[in-house]
This record gives C-alpha cells, sequence and structure tokens, in this order.
C-alpha cells in the first residue's frame, strides 16, 4: 500500500437522452456535516529510529536531500554532530485516523504505523496523546489504536457499505500532505473492486480528491456514517487523480471488532487451494457458463478433506451464498464464524453435490503448496518418452530414474512433460518440460495408458476441451487444453 499505482485512462464521450434520476439529489453545502464529523477524525503521527549507519552510504535522493547533507557533514565532523556513524535518525511519517470510540479506540491503515517506535494521535483542538497498537491486520491494511484522554472523545459511527450505490455522494476527512482537517467530496465511482492488493480486497472507489496523508482516514456517506477507509490511489504523479480506494466498511468492522476482542483477526478457513473457472474450463466440465472456484489442491488433514472436497471440485455456494467468482470465496470463507458447519454445493464430473462442512480458524502456516522442482539441464541420458498426439506433448511415466533426473518427490505422482509442441494450445497455455501432468479430465494419471484412455473417453463424450491438473515449482493449477486435431 505504500507505493502508489499509475493509471492510463481513455476516455469518450457520447451523447445521450436524458434519464430519470433518482438518486439523492447534490447537497448545497458540506458544510454542516464536516462541521459534525472533523473532531472524530484525526492526524497520525510516528516516529521510527533507523540506525544512522544504514543510510550513511546512500547517494542523494534515496533519503531526503536535506538528511543526506546533513548525514554527510556529521561524518566528516563540520555538522555540529556526534560523527558517530553507528547514531539513531529519527525518521516521522503522517496519516489519518477516526476515533470509533469514548473509550479512546481509533482506526487507521497498518501502513501508517507499520515499524513505527511511537506512535501519537493529534486531535482537532491539536491536543497530543501517546497511542498504543491494540492488533494489526496487514492482509486487510487495518489497524486498531487506543489512546487515554482526560476528556472525553467526539466519535463517527460505522454505516452499512453493502447499502452503497454507484453515483451516491460521498465525503472524506483527513491529512493529505499533513494539512490536517482537509475536506473533500465526491461520488462512489465503483463497488467491490480488486486492486490485487491481497485476496480479500473489497475497495469503494471514490472521485472524491485523496491523496498522501489522507490514508486511514474515513470516508462518509451523506448520513455521516463510515462507510469505508480511505487506503490507495492509483496515480502517475503521486498525487490525486480522482480515482481513489477505500476499503469497504463491511470488510473492516468484523476486523475491528476481533482486533479489540482477541488483539487479532480470527479469520474461517477450510483447506484448499482455488483457482478461476475461465469459458474452457467450464466447457471441459460440462458447466452452464463460467463460475465457481475451482479447488486445485485440498490440504491434507483440513476442513475440506474431512468433507470429502476433492481437487477438481467446483464450489458453486458456500452457507448459501452463490460462488459467482473465484476471488469471492476467500472473502465469504474468512468472514464465517468459527466452527460453523456450513452447507456446499459442488460441481463434480458432471453432476452437482452436497456436502456439510466445519469451518476452522485460519493460522499462519495453515496453507501448504505440495512443490515440484523444476528440472536440472538436460542430460544425455536417454529416457523413453510418448508423444500424446492429442495435447501436442510428450511426456516420460515416473520411475525412479526419472525422479532423480527431474528431481521429483516420492510423494508425486503422473506423467513428466519432455516437451510441448510450440503450435499446440498446451503451449499457448503455459506447459512447459519438467512439468508434471498428474490429472487428466479429473481422473488421476499414473502412466501412459490411464492418459490414453481418459482422452479416449473426453472424446468419446466429445470434448474439444480436457482439463489437465499440472505440478510445477510454482504449485498446482488446472489447465484447459484445446485437443489437436
Amino acid at each position: 500500500m505504500k507505493s502508489t499505482l499509475t493509471a492510463v485512462v481513455v476516455a469518450s464521450l457520447v451523447s445521450a437522452a436524458a434519464l430519470p434520476v433518482f438518486a439523492r439529489g447534490a447537497p448545497e453545502s458540506f458544510a454542516d456535516l464536516a462541521e459534525k464529523l472533523s473532531p472524530a477524525v484525526v492526524n497520525i503521527s510516528t516516529t521510527q529510529y533507523v540506525d544512522r549507519k544504514k543510510t550513511d552510504d546512500a547517494a542523494p535522493g534515496s533519503v531526503p536531500w536535506d538528511q543526506w547533507f546533513r548525514d554527510y557533514l556529521d561524518k566528516r565532523g563540520e555538522g555540529g554532530g556526534s560523527g558517530d556513524r553507528n547514531q539513531r535518525r529519527r525518521s516521522t511519517s503522517l496519516g489519518s485516523g477516526f476515533i470509533i470510540d469514548k473509550a479512546g479506540y481509533v482506526v487507521t491503515n497498518n501502513h501508517v504505523i507499520e515499524d513505527a517506535d511511537q506512535i501519537s494521535v493529534i486531535l482537532e483542538d491539536d491536543t497530543v496523546l501517546e497511542a498504543k497498537v491494540v492488533g494489526r491486520d496487514e492482509k486487510v491494511d487495518i489497524a486498531l489504536l487506543k489512546v487515554e484522554s482526560k476528556k472525553e472523545l467526539p466519535v463517527v459511527g460505522w454505516g452499512n457499505s453493502a447499502q452503497t450505490r454507484v453515483g451516491d455522494w460521498v465525503m472524506a476527512i483527513g491529512n493529505p500532505f499533513g494539512l490536517s482537517g482537509t475536506v473533500t467530496a465526491g461520488i462512489v465511482s465503483a463497488r467491490a473492486r480488486d486492486i490485487k492488493s491481497g485476496q480479500y480486497d473489497d475497495y469503494i472507489q471514490t472521485d472524491a480528491a485523496i491523496n498522501r496523508g489522507n490514508s486511514g482516514g474515513p470516508l462518509f456517506n451523506m448520513d455521516g456514517a463510515v462507510i469505508g477507509v480511505n487506503t490507495a490511489i492509483f496515480s502517475p504523479s503521486g498525487g490525486s487523480v480522482g480515482v481513489g480506494f477505500a476499503s469497504s466498511a463491511n470488510l473492516v468492522r468484523p476486523v475491528i471488532e476481533d482486533l479489540r476482542k482477541y488483539g487479532r483477526t480470527r479469520r474461517g478457513w477450510i483447506g484448499v487451494q482455488v483457482q478461476s473457472v475461465s469459458e474452457e474450463i467450464a466447457l471441459s466440465l460440462g458447466l452452464d457458463k463460467a463460475r465457481g472456484a475451482l479447488v486445485s489442491q485440498v490440504t491434507e488433514g483440513g476442513p475440506a478433506t474431512s468433507s470429502g472436497i476433492e481437487s477438481s471440485d467446483v464450489i458453486l455456494t458456500f452457507d448459501g451464498k452463490p460462488i459467482d467468482k473465484m476471488s469471492e470465496l476467500p472473502k465469504v470463507v474468512a468472514q464465517t464464524a468459527i466452527d460453523k458447519t456450513v452447507d456446499v454445493q459442488l460441481w463434480r464430473k458432471g453432476q452437482q453435490k452436497a456436502v456439510k462442512l466445519k469451518v476452522m480458524e485460519l493460522k499462519d502456516g495453515s496453507e501448504k503448496v505440495v512443490a515440484v522442482a523444476k528440472p536440472p539441464a538436460v542430460t544425455r541420458q536417454e529416457v523413453k518418452k510418448t508423444e500424446l498426439k492429442d495435447l501436442g506433448v510428450s511426456v516420460i511415466e515416473i520411475s525412479d530414474e526419472a525422479r532423480k533426473k527431474y528431481s521429483i518427490p516420492e510423494s508425486v505422482h503422473g506423467l513428466v512433460v519432455a516437451s510441448v509442441d510450440e503450435y499446440s494450445d498446451a503451449a499457448l497455455k503455459g506447459l512447459r518440460p519438467g512439468d508434471v501432468i498428474d490429472e487428466i479430465q479429473q481422473t488421476r494419471i499414473a502412466n501412459v495408458a490411464d492418459a490414453d484412455a481418459a482422452i479416449h473417453t473426453a472424446k468419446g463424450a466429445a470434448r474439444q476441451v480436457v482439463l489437465l491438473r499440472i505440478m510445477t515449482a510454482g504449485g498446482i493449477r488446472y489447465v484447459p487444453v484445446k485437443m489437436v486435431g
């Protein structure tokens, strides 16, 4: 989140007939709302102490020029400093936050306070309060702070971000570039944005001006409720270009409640790795359209194993919620209560199947990926290859000799890809020598005979695309491959 992203936008204007407007009209002024809410929005000032020796050899430009110049003079004994190369340098930064409870709980972004040695919360009247970290969550970039105050603190409340509509008016208050109490307004440009910052992305996009220093501040609706936490921007220059992102309140609020109660976030976990279902994958599986989440791997001993979920299953619904896109499943699972038993609808070998699954808590290291090492340089040793013409690849059965040659673990079974026809769909989809095919069309493959049988069955069912499970150094994935001819 510390870095900004660059976006190039090409807009075209077309004429259209006037359409009826059902949304609330633009307010005459935001003044009353800003006056009411501003006292609960705070500045977050952080201090970090860094060993000078880590930056004393840096060139101008990698640290602020004035700091580099002071460090340079200190090393020469000309800057009034001690000249001690090991003395510590103080680094400060500014962000925003907002008070959600009179007991002194303050919400901000994790990246605002990350690695800070000292955190201060500055109120609207310039009162400075020392803050302690109650808990933080890197996955959704949220932190909860606690301050002690002798006077009653102003607070703001949460809104329901799911009720927010594209085109609604919103207002942001924060501390851009250190300018405290800055109010900006705009509309909701889009909802449920995935900006690829993590698997739980759920951002409200807005054209309200958001700049550096706004991070951690609130995005309000016209009822004065917090519907988002300002977190990121698209920007070619570092300044606002009208494309800002706020983490949705419905994503953030349960995280804050967990941090306050447990000091950490408790997320649901079912023990699967999933990938998107493309049109080609849907075609190979006989699905009516591309939907759901394709299970590429099941964690041994996890909840999914106990429920009978298998690799190549497609999860269509989870706890009554339809899974239209793969990216929806991690968020739905994460927000499910720990130890709750839920109904899951699967697509398996052309039919729907219902299973029950008990959700467990996600812990660090819960997910394990089976990786296959990339093959070493080819030697002169001859290994028997078999051409699978329908797939456009040549393969080698995994023998002791092949395991040694290609550094394949004992736990891995299937066929090693020895070569790929450069004009085939398999090459286009990224199959490479050294990849292991252990499943064709949801059938486990141990040898060439198994592969031939699976391909023959697919051709008999008039399948033009077959689904391969591929094991690579980067993990396990399903690849839809058009058959040759």
